[in-house]
């Protein structure tokens, strides 16, 4: 089981921890991660983009001359898609299904494995408690420039060095003080997806927020 050092908010070491391999100990799967992160994508899509067909356009119901006799091609509708303000042929329409489907144990897995990527890059760190004693941006700023003191994360919550809050539970003050911080995010442990991990390049990983992980993810 892997061993990573555990510090306090002000960036200072204060111990070890021994992360469960459930969560951290697992081998390096890219497919298995894309097809997850492109169903979170594909799943999260609006579907916007509609053209109206000759059936939905307005007007046109009146035959506009008589088939034969005219001398001009023959037309059964000025909504026709070769008439201009006529319908659409093959246009985007919102009924569209971008959906992809992907089962629950792929998309655990999907999480553990970037998960025990991100340790394995030393990307993530262990704090034993974020708490800031009002929610403003300028106390969530100075503890975060606390952390990017230490060793191998000079860059984190900056640019270049994007940082996730990973919590235990939702702490409403912590996230009205990170929100106009625009290089940190903060989310509950149990929502925790691979996209949001490798969207990031360092997560924050609050020591009482590993129960919870393993409670939702591991134990299965």
């Amino acid at each position: 089981m892997p061993t990573v050092k555990v510090y306090n908010q002000e960036g200072h070491e204060i111990g070890a921890e021994t992360l469960p391999d459930a969560l951290f100990g697992l081998r390096w799967n890219a497919e298995l991660v894309r097809q997850a992160i492109m169903a979170k994508e594909a799943n999260g899509r609006s579907n916007l983009a509609h053209t109206k067909g000759r059936g939905e356009v307005r007007g046109g119901g009146k035959k506009p001359w008589r088939q034969k006799g005219t001398g001009r091609a023959r037309h059964g509708s000025i909504r026709s898609p070769i008439w201009v303000g006529g319908g659409v042929t093959h246009g985007p329409s919102k009924d569209k299904n971008f959906s992809l489907k992907i089962n629950k144990q792929m998309r655990r897995k999907a999480l553990l494995v970037s998960l025990s990527q991100k340790l394995r890059e030393a990307e993530i760190m262990l704090v034993d408690n974020i708490a800031i004693a009002e929610a403003k941006t300028k106390n969530a700023a100075r503890m975060l420039r606390a952390l990017a003191g230490v060793e191998g994360y000079r860059q984190l919550a900056g640019r270049g060095g994007r940082a996730l809050l990973i919590l235990p539970k939702s702490d409403s003050s912590l996230i009205r003080a990170t929100r106009n911080l625009p290089y940190v995010d903060s989310q509950e442990a149990r929502n925790l997806h691979a996209r949001s991990v490798l969207t990031h390049r360092y997560l924050i990983l609050v020591k009482d927020a590993i129960p919870v992980l393993v409670a939702t993810f591991a134990k299965r």
